[in-house]
């Protein structure tokens, strides 16, 4: 199908305002439900208020070209229509972020790592989610590329570095890149600070604290 599940929207557009990429890939654009929330958390959360003055570069990739409707030429600066595995080789442009969202459980397992690899050649960060239960599913809306080929797992990640994972009931979803490290922090901040908010109020009092020392001594 050319959408994927609702309940995974949460981390994935955390992910991405985390992230704050000025040049987006989105393989296996589908609806463009990911190209659009990036364009208005990314866009239209910020200080501009010319409304369609977009600032960020926003590309797609879809195998089937059918998918491909009015809004999609409206949220998207470059739609690339073929098989990723051979169009991503051939691009130029260096991505910010790469987004694969329920795109390698439609490949076998090598082509899954292929593209990956790709992905991150031209990408400094890539986000994958994939279902956690995978079934047996043919083509659908005539698109032989819906076709369900494995199921992944955490440890068919493990040949990548700087990545971790985010926890969901229904997916696996992995970020990969050189800003790991930053937005896990980020994540790990937001958790406490939501979970515990007395403690967070006390870890900034004593923060304030130890600042207004160090400008005294």
């Amino acid at each position: 199908m050319p959408t994927s599940h609702f309940l995974q929207l949460n981390e994935i557009v955390e992910l991405i305002v985390y992230t704050n990429p000025l040049r987006i890939l989105d393989v296996g654009v589908g609806f463009g439900k990911y190209g659009f929330l990036s364009r208005e958390f990314l866009e239209l959360w910020g200080e501009e208020e010319n409304y369609c003055n977009w600032k960020r570069l926003i590309d797609g990739v879809e195998a089937f070209p059918k998918y491909i409707t009015p809004v999609h030429n409206f949220i998207y600066n470059n739609i690339f229509i073929g098989d990723a595995l051979k169009i991503i080789p051939q691009l130029n442009t260096e991505y910010d972020l790469v987004l694969l969202i329920d795109v390698i459980e439609h490949l076998t397992f090598e082509e899954g790592i292929e593209l990956i690899k790709n992905c991150l050649k031209i990408g400094r960060n890539l986000i994958i989610s994939t279902p956690k239960k995978v079934w047996e599913r043919p083509e659908s809306f005539g698109n032989p590329y819906e076709a369900h080929k494995f199921r992944w797992l955490k440890k068919h990640f493990s040949q990548f570095e700087k990545k971790f994972f985010v926890p969901n009931p229904y997916s696996l979803i992995c970020y990969i890149g050189d800003d790991a490290p930053r937005v896990r922090k980020m994540l790990i901040k937001r958790k406490i600070g939501q979970s515990f908010p007395l403690l967070k109020k006390a870890l900034l009092f004593f923060k304030k604290i130890f600042n207004n020392k160090k400008e005294v001594s």
